[in-house]
């Protein structure tokens, strides 16, 4: 019988040489999913009626604070590389080996585009909400830098698709096996999916207010829970379960409740923006289909200004009004 399974790239193709320098195929990954996410980002930015050049100018701010929190969470998360025993503090240092924790690149990434957009005069959570299917795509890019270093991968399996993993890389314990999950694959199929679907749901349904980056987290997380608990790396476990997996259930938890309250939010702002008399209309009976047409209230102001209306500053506009 013959088995079929996906090779690994030999672990000489994992960088190259240019000059004096050292290029890794990770960091180019990484570097790949970044431009093509900006592209996206700027797309989508622009279509909402946006400045292609704020996009640049967040840009500027998440992208760094993303990667330093991503590698921060992941030597937090797994220590033992880096500060157990035989660790090396330095190589926490060598991002270029693989390792970053998508909990840190998120939350300071999202700091990071807070900060820009707020110097950029731009609503946050307009911003949030055009570029959150971008990250997904970025991140599905990303994964291909765990194929090519030959890390973060499942358990054995012996399905078609199994991943050869050579003996340098398999995990104590694992050394008699050959093929594992291709846990990188899984990530990238599920990424790619659910962009696409947040983009078919944020057209059909116009979200905006946060829930598309909300409705990006609840997706991504949906994906990564169960992911965690095929991966085989080391990493940090709290009660017999990796970390990573208590942080997801945490953060689709969260994930859910904003979205519900960014919806609420949302349509008591529409509703705060209808003239009170045709507020008066709608509550009574209508007796023609004319009637029933001018009760109806008015469409929602569409313009990025509204986009992210701020609560107080709501409050004050109808108080002058």
């Amino acid at each position: 019988m013959i088995h079929v399974s996906i090779p690994s790239p030999p672990p000489e193709w994992s960088s190259f040489s240019l000059g004096p320098l050292t290029i890794h195929v990770y960091a180019l990954c990484i570097v790949a999913g970044i431009f093509v996410g900006l592209w996206l980002a700027t797309k989508r930015w622009v279509e909402r009626g946006g400045d292609p050049d704020a996009v640049s100018d967040i840009a500027i701010w998440a992208i760094p604070m993303g990667i330093i929190g991503g590698r921060l969470y992941h030597v937090i998360s797994t220590p033992g590389p880096y500060f157990g025993e035989n660790g090396n503090p330095v190589d926490a240092l060598k991002i270029w080996e693989g390792g970053l924790g998508i909990w840190g690149a998120v939350a300071l990434g999202a700091l990071g585009a807070y900060i820009g957009a707020r110097r950029a005069g731009v609503p946050f959570s307009a911003f949030a909400d055009a570029a959150a299917p971008a990250v997904l795509i970025a991140q599905a890019i990303g994964r291909l830098g765990n194929y090519f270093n030959q890390e973060l991968f499942g358990g054995p399996t012996d399905l078609p698709w199994g991943l050869e993993i050579d003996p340098a890389f398999r995990p104590e314990g694992y050394e008699q096996f050959t093929t594992f999950h291709p846990t990188f694959l899984y990530e990238m199929i599920w990424n790619l999916v659910g962009a696409f679907l947040i983009i078919w749901l944020d057209r059909k349904y116009d979200l905006r207010g946060g829930r598309v980056f909300w409705l990006y987290v609840i997706v991504y997380v949906s994906g990564r829970l169960w992911i965690e608990t095929v991966r085989i790396d080391i990493a940090v476990h709290v009660l017999g379960v990796r970390i990573n997996v208590w942080v997801s259930i945490g953060v689709l938890a969260l994930a859910i409740i904003m979205f519900v309250v960014m919806g609420r939010r949302q349509r008591g702002s529409a509703l705060a923006r209808v003239p009170r008399n045709q507020l008066a209309m709608a509550k009574t009976d209508v007796s023609s289909p004319a009637d029933a047409e001018a009760s109806e209230p008015a469409d929602v102001d569409t313009e990025l200004a509204h986009d992210d209306d701020d609560p107080e500053e709501e409050t004050t506009r109808q108080e002058k009004s």
